[in-house]
């Protein structure tokens, strides 16, 4: 299992969105609940952000590998989520 990089900042409105869907994946699907995600806010710890590469929030990397990015849709989390699972 690997971890779940979350990069978002507080009041942006597509970044509330993916934590919504990413509240719901886990709800649906409790083995989900057991992967360790990473939140970080890029305003609050640009120093991390800075070290990655994307453009748009919220933006999801799994094992430093880029796997979504803007605008966030169910089908995209739960991709994020069957990643993070592979061995």
């Amino acid at each position: 299992m690997k971890t779940i990089t979350f990069f978002m900042f507080d009041g942006c409105p597509h970044c509330k969105r993916a934590q919504e869907l990413i509240d719901a994946i886990v709800a649906s699907h409790p083995d989900y609940a057991r992967i360790p995600i990473t939140k970080i806010d890029e305003r609050l710890q640009p120093e991390i952000a800075d070290r990655y590469d994307y453009y748009y929030v919220p933006t999801f990397f799994v094992g430093g590998e880029k796997l979504h990015e803007g605008v966030p849709s169910r089908e995209a989390i739960e991709r994020v989520f069957a990643r993070a699972l592979e061995p």
